[in-house]
């Protein structure tokens, strides 16, 4: 009960932080793009699609380091956490110097070539290109700090960061909307230079707040643990660049193939869908150090408890999120942007519909990674990450629209679901019956049930905002009922009600502690 509510305590933390970053992220993506226009808007994603390359690259690869400090903490050894920490540290900066030298080498071919970038904009998107790879080194060599942050459970000050980003990123948008220089060239260098700067403050704050964040590497150096951190990493780092250079080669295939106007499109379909998505992946934050310590501790049963119940819910999360979003997506997206791109709304379904499929078995390759036998499964998963990329590529060939590709993303997403599942299986032992059966089931049995009446407003009312306000409305009605009596089981109903009394006595208490 006690790991219950300090995954409760880090959870609201979490929540309160995106429910202000959400709104801020959004409203700066409406200034950027008033400011950019359509065509550069489209340029910055294809070229400075790296920044957000990287920020998956951070947070996979902080997550494999994260599982071993987690583990070891499971096991009670600070003194391994030290080697833990320097080895991580010696190996993620052979990678910076690697992702920066081949990011360079890429670099020519791009715009030789490859990339469809108007001939008077060709300089512009080389200097941002060039800012985005100098912030690969910080962005890399922060994963251990990043790590022993989530292995401590240290949600406030992620969320303080969080914070403190998304204002800063709404003041660049404010910035670039009446500077008086480039637009696109000043956006590109204050996003590199906010990067970098929240890097800096991650690791000034663990030297100073951690004991593990020592760096000595002829004291703390072990060859052993050092092969067994370069091997997880290493299939880890293969899933992440597989995955990481297909975003990315999805927008350079479409800029290739129909311009830098859809890959404005396809920016904004990834600035919603990733919004919505980091919802559901705060519970996984909040829960992946457990599920590594359990296992850390010889705790399978538990590790497997808490595996499932972040599925269920992540999927649930998203699911209240995504419906209503679906029904009105043409209506809200004129209301965000001044101008919406072409195919914007078909993308932007899709990858919602994508993103809900992948909460089915994305909680499970934390379980599969606690355990750590992962080689067969990150070589599969690699494997059908790019293949929708190749096969896109070819469709456009036969002059197939740009939808395809994400469409070909929603199938690879089934088969995934499929291979980790699987693995799951094979590696951890879970429970098919069981998983299919209150996991599976009951979220696809809420989410048709909860679109069914959240659509029935659209065949009575005319298409406005009241509308969209009624279907809220609704679906903040019904949902947590159909959650309650169709989602949960038994236990996960009575977990939710110590929870309730948990929360409600930390607020009596706060209220006793303010004098009236």
């Amino acid at each position: 009960m006690e790991a219950a509510k300090r995954v409760a305590k880090n959870t609201g933390i979490l929540y309160a932080r995106m429910a202000i970053t959400v709104f801020i992220s959004l409203y700066s993506t409406r200034l950027i793009l008033a400011a950019l226009g359509v065509a550069d808007f489209g340029l910055f994603n294809v070229v400075g699609g790296v920044i957000s390359m990287l920020g998956f690259l951070n947070s996979s690869m902080a997550q494999a380091t994260q599982r071993f400090m987690s583990y070891a903490q499971g096991e009670g050894n600070l003194e391994k956490v030290k080697r833990i920490f320097n080895m991580s540290f010696i190996l993620h900066a052979v990678i910076a110097v690697l992702m920066v030298f081949v990011l360079e080498i890429a670099g020519y071919f791009f715009f030789n070539g490859i990339l469809n970038i108007p001939p008077e904009r060709v300089e512009v998107a080389k200097i941002i290109y060039h800012f985005m790879v100098a912030s690969t080194l910080f962005t890399v060599l922060s994963v251990p700090y990043e790590a022993v942050i989530n292995s401590h459970e240290n949600m406030l000050y992620y969320a303080i960061l969080g914070l403190i980003e998304a204002v800063l990123k709404f003041g660049i948008a404010v910035y670039i909307t009446s500077s008086l220089l480039d637009h696109l060239l000043a956006y590109g260098f204050l996003m590199a230079a906010l990067s970098i700067f929240l890097l800096i403050l991650r690791r000034i704050y663990c030297h100073r707040n951690y004991v593990e964040c020592v760096l000595n590497f002829r004291k703390y150096y072990e060859k052993n643990l050092m092969s067994e951190i370069t091997s997880f990493a290493g299939w880890t780092l293969l899933v992440s660049s597989t995955s990481m250079l297909a975003f990315y080669g999805q927008g350079l295939i479409i800029n290739v193939f129909f311009g830098t106007a859809v890959n404005a499109a396809q920016g904004v379909a990834a600035q919603i869908s990733g919004q919505l998505g980091v919802f559901a992946l705060t519970l996984g934050k909040a829960l992946n150090p457990l599920i590594d310590k359990s296992e850390g501790a010889g705790n399978r049963d538990m590790m497997l408890r808490v595996t499932l119940i972040g599925t269920k819910m992540s999927f649930l999360l998203l699911c209240f999120l995504i419906i209503p979003l679906i029904i009105e997506m043409p209506l809200l997206l004129n209301l965000w942007l001044k101008e919406v791109p072409e195919y914007t709304v078909l993308f932007c379904k899709l990858l919602l519909l994508k993103s809900l499929i992948d909460q089915l078995w994305m909680p499970l390759t934390n379980a599969i990674a606690a355990v750590g036998d992962i080689k067969n499964y990150k070589i599969i998963s690699s494997i059908l990450y790019f293949l929708p990329v190749l096969l896109s590529y070819f469709f456009f060939t036969k002059g197939f629209s740009p939808t395809t590709i994400y469409i070909l993303f929603v199938l690879f997403s089934f088969l995934q679901f499929l291979i980790v599942i699987y693995f799951a299986k094979i590696n951890c032992n879970l429970s098919l019956k069981l998983f299919f059966r209150n996991i599976v089931f009951k979220c696809i049995l809420v989410f048709i049930l909860s679109s069914m009446i959240n659509y029935l407003p659209v065949l009575f009312i005319k298409d406005n905002l009241s509308r969209v306000f009624i279907i809220l409305a609704i679906g903040g009605i019904s949902f947590p009922l159909l959650i309650w009596h169709i989602g949960l089981t038994k236990v996960e109903r009575l977990m939710v009600i110590n929870i309730k009394y948990f929360i409600v006595e930390k607020v009596n208490q706060i209220r006793e502690k303010i004098p009236i």
